[in-house]
């Protein structure tokens, strides 16, 4: 009789591969695409789950950084599986504002699935963020456990350096 670890692994989207574009809803109903912010950068900011202290927290970090993102030629869109009905009560609840949150919702965590961040197991996407340059290739990719909290000085730094 063996003891059994199951490691998880998220395989996600590597560094240099082309982000096809999506279309998802937005927190007040809107479709957004990825083609929409054509010449400028895009960080898809994956949390699991609305409503959760982690989740909150990375989302506010988005808004709280939205005027430098702009400065940085860089839209943050925060995504998850939660409806959009979800996602528009905890925006008004959490404060955000200005920061586009997109459901993943229906087809269940389809665009995760795409970029390998979805966790089949537990039904929602990893905790990943992933940025793509003004030709949708991705240039950043950092996966993260689910109760750790991205470090956004970490984001804002990476796009402040990139290209220099």
């Amino acid at each position: 009789m063996g003891i059994f670890i199951k490691l998880e692994v998220c395989m996600m989207i590597k560094i240099g591969e082309i982000i096809e574009d999506f279309e998802l809803k937005d927190q007040n109903g809107n479709t957004v695409k990825l083609s929409d912010f054509s010449g400028k950068k895009v960080l898809l900011s994956f949390h699991p789950l609305a409503w959760t202290p982690v989740c909150r927290d990375q989302m506010i970090d988005l808004e709280k950084n939205f005027e430098t993102f702009q400065e940085l030629n860089t839209v943050a869109l925060g995504i998850s599986v939660d409806s959009t009905f979800c996602k528009h009560a905890w925006a008004d609840n959490i404060g955000v504002k200005k920061t586009i949150l997109l459901s993943d919702f229906w087809p269940h965590g389809e665009l995760a699935k795409k970029l390998d961040v979805f966790n089949e197991e537990k039904g929602f996407s990893e905790r990943v963020n992933i940025i793509v340059d003004e030709n949708r290739k991705v240039i950043f990719a950092k996966h993260y456990n689910i109760p750790e909290l991205p470090d956004i000085s970490e984001i804002l730094d990476f796009l402040r350096n990139y290209g220099k």
